[in-house]
């Protein structure tokens, strides 16, 4: 089964099921969102609203809040307390984090959370409404169907397409990425960079968070590179990714500087590890049986 593998029969027979018709027991299973947020208190409500009225019970929504200025966090905590008077039990928490430290410490502090409170898939997910709340049972369903570690929500498989506010230079800075990425690591998969990504508990503790080094969006990246070299089947589905309506884009210089390092960084840790691993088993054979 390669990398990137479609998987055509299991997940295309989903997709065409629809999200309605996920069987109960999908439906019901132990799903965490978590979402980072700073300064996202436009379009934090109407994203989770969407994500609560999905036919998914089992799905939780945790909101991983840096301190955010325009008080995303006390709403936050707001929609978390109406939630569980509209349900009859908790679906929304909120994890408040001192400051403003990085969209990758934000999801790997969440992601663990999730996992730790028993989540059997975690989904991450952002707050400003680019992606669609509307996909996420049939990449539960392209989940549980497939047995994929990671599913990857793609804008650039088959089917994938992006804003009409997307200029040009920004579809080109996100293919370049993309294909950047895909060279550097030797991987197929289209959209490497995606933020919109499912993950198989057990993935999560594989790639082994507490020691991933990037702080920014690199950290798609770089999670998604540890879950192949783990030997976990990613699948990617066609989603429209919107360009955000409320409030401003966290990308800024050192962001993109991270991002064109870490590729490399992490080739080269591999390399160095492949090197090390061949040089000791070498050194075995030459010791022979009798050591």
């Amino acid at each position: 089964m390669t990398e990137a593998s479609p998987l055509d029969a299991a997940a295309g027979a989903v997709r065409a099921l629809g999200a309605p018709h996920l069987p109960d027991q999908w439906a019901a299973a132990p799903l965490t969102v978590v979402m980072p947020t700073y300064n996202e208190a436009g379009s934090l409500p109407g994203v989770a609203e969407a994500l609560l009225a999905l036919p998914l019970p089992g799905l939780r929504l945790l909101v991983v809040d840096d301190s955010s200025p325009d008080g995303t966090g006390a709403l936050a905590e707001d929609l978390a307390r109406r939630a569980e008077e509209t349900y009859g039990h908790r679906r929304v928490d909120v994890l408040h984090r001192a400051g403003k430290d990085g969209l990758g410490r934000a999801y790997a502090a969440g992601m663990a959370r999730a996992v730790a409170d028993g989540a059997h898939h975690v989904l991450q997910m952002d707050a400003d409404g680019s992606h669609p709340a509307a996909k996420v049972p049939e990449l539960l369903g392209v989940a549980l169907a497939t047995g994929a570690g990671v599913v990857v929500g793609s804008r650039y498989v088959q089917g994938g397409t992006l804003s009409d506010a997307w200029g040009v230079h920004r579809r080109l800075l996100s293919r370049w990425a993309n294909a950047y990425a895909g060279t550097v690591l030797g991987t197929r998969v289209r959209d490497i960079t995606g933020g919109f990504n499912l993950w198989r508990a057990d993935a999560v503790r594989a790639v082994d968070l507490t020691t991933v080094d990037s702080a920014g969006y690199s950290f798609q990246v770089e999670t998604k590179y540890r879950a192949l070299r783990h030997g976990f089947d990613l699948v990617e589905v066609p989603i429209h990714f919107e360009d955000r309506t409320v409030g401003e884009s966290k990308m800024n210089l050192m962001v993109q500087l991270e991002s064109v390092a870490v590729p490399w960084r992490l080739r080269l840790r591999h390399e160095r590890e492949t090197w090390v691993a061949r040089a000791a088993g070498a050194a075995r054979g030459h010791r022979g049986p009798l050591g």
